[in-house]
């Protein structure tokens, strides 16, 4: 009996598809029908790119050349585990789902085995490789999200009698992946551990504190929005006192790349005094900490323990949830893209908000802006 050969794909080829995905305008499963992959695939190659565009300007000084006490076996050896040791430093993951991605079958030293065995992933968990979202659980997706949206505060077991109750059955482990597939959590007091998670661990700052001017305080997150093809997901950020949205992307995957562009686009109109988010990996990154800080902003997370340390945003994402998409039904990435535009042009510009006083929050956000000083 004949084995199957086992497909490869060229550099060229990865970089066509990292490249399309990067480009945003197809989601991810539908990537992966046009180009015959798997979506996690899509996702690693991505990072992958993203990682090394960063490199390619963040590269150092040259190596020093070996002086002539180093023997050229040594040095061989030395290369060989600065290899080995490149794959070491990659971000952690605990689930199948994201060490898989970090496996390249064609890199050019390490075979798939030493990969498997450097990032403590079975091969052959490897090879099953996972199979694209089918249609069934992309529906329950959108109920998912259309009944979390309404009661933040719902876990997988009450969704998943809800999903019952109304003629969809689910079993509890199912609501749970596909919960952490959308990037959804309940909103609950949570354990406040000794421990952190591999991340400087910054306060919460904005306890008792009255929000009473502009720029006082901006807020960032990220929402899972839901489509026939597949899904995307949202991050924006938002001034507490006046619900402006200051900047907002769209992205196919859960990378930190589109929230960086994102926070470029909002410290370019200004800075604020305190930038609260909650403690996601996109938030916690070096990347996005530093950035905050060079432009002279406090970072502020959301407390362990606390659940609506961020209300002003979720309160946002139920805004724009049940007023444009799930009223719109998008199609497509393209349509999804250009409603929320308008719809965030419409929020900003024209939407009265009874907490201001019935004023939009562009009026509020403005006049607020010009009685700031002027900076040197």
């Amino acid at each position: 009996m004949m084995t199957a050969k086992r497909k490869t794909h060229t550099a060229a080829f990865k970089a066509q598809v990292a490249l399309a995905a990067v480009k945003g305008d197809k989601t991810v499963n539908e990537l992966a029908a046009h180009f015959g992959v798997h979506p996690t695939l899509i996702h690693g190659w991505k990072k992958q790119l993203l990682a090394g565009a960063e490199a390619v300007f963040a590269a150092g000084a040259k190596a020093v050349a070996p002086g002539d006490d180093q023997t050229p076996a040594l040095y061989e050896q030395i290369g060989r585990l600065k290899v080995e040791l490149d794959w070491v430093k990659k971000k952690a993951a605990t689930s199948v789902d994201d060490l898989r991605p970090l496996i390249d079958p064609g890199h050019a030293d390490l075979s798939v085995r030493r990969q498997c065995q450097l990032v403590g992933l079975g091969r052959a968990t490897y090879y099953r490789g996972p199979a694209e979202e089918s249609a069934d659980n992309l529906a329950l997706m959108r109920r998912i999200d259309e009944q979390y949206t309404a009661c933040p505060f719902y876990g997988s077991r009450r969704i998943a009698r809800w999903l019952a109750r109304n003629g969809h059955p689910a079993n509890r482990k199912r609501v749970q992946r596909l919960l952490r597939v959308m990037g959804l959590e309940a909103i609950h007091p949570k354990p406040k551990l000794s421990a952190g998670r591999g991340h400087p661990v910054y306060p919460y700052l904005l306890r008792g504190v009255p929000i009473d001017r502009v720029g006082q305080v901006w807020s960032a997150d990220i929402t899972y929005l839901p489509l026939p093809g597949g899904f995307m997901y949202l991050a924006a950020t938002i001034d507490w006192y006046s619900r402006y949205v200051v900047a907002w992307r769209l992205s196919n995957t859960l990378d930190g790349a589109f929230c960086r562009d994102m926070l470029d686009e909002a410290l370019a109109a200004g800075t604020p005094e305190v930038f609260n988010t909650d403690q996601g990996v996109q938030f916690t990154a070096g990347a996005w900490v530093e950035r905050v800080e060079a432009a002279g902003a406090r970072v502020s997370m959301d407390g362990r323990g606390r659940c609506l340390d961020n209300v002003f945003v979720e309160r946002l994402w139920r805004t724009v949830k049940y007023e444009d998409v799930f009223l719109r039904g998008y199609e497509t990435v393209t349509e999804l893209e250009r409603g929320l535009k308008a719809y965030f042009t419409f929020y900003n510009e024209a939407r009265l908000h009874q907490s201001l006083g019935y004023k939009t929050p562009a009026e509020v956000y403005r006049a607020g802006r010009s009685k700031e000083p002027a900076k040197e």
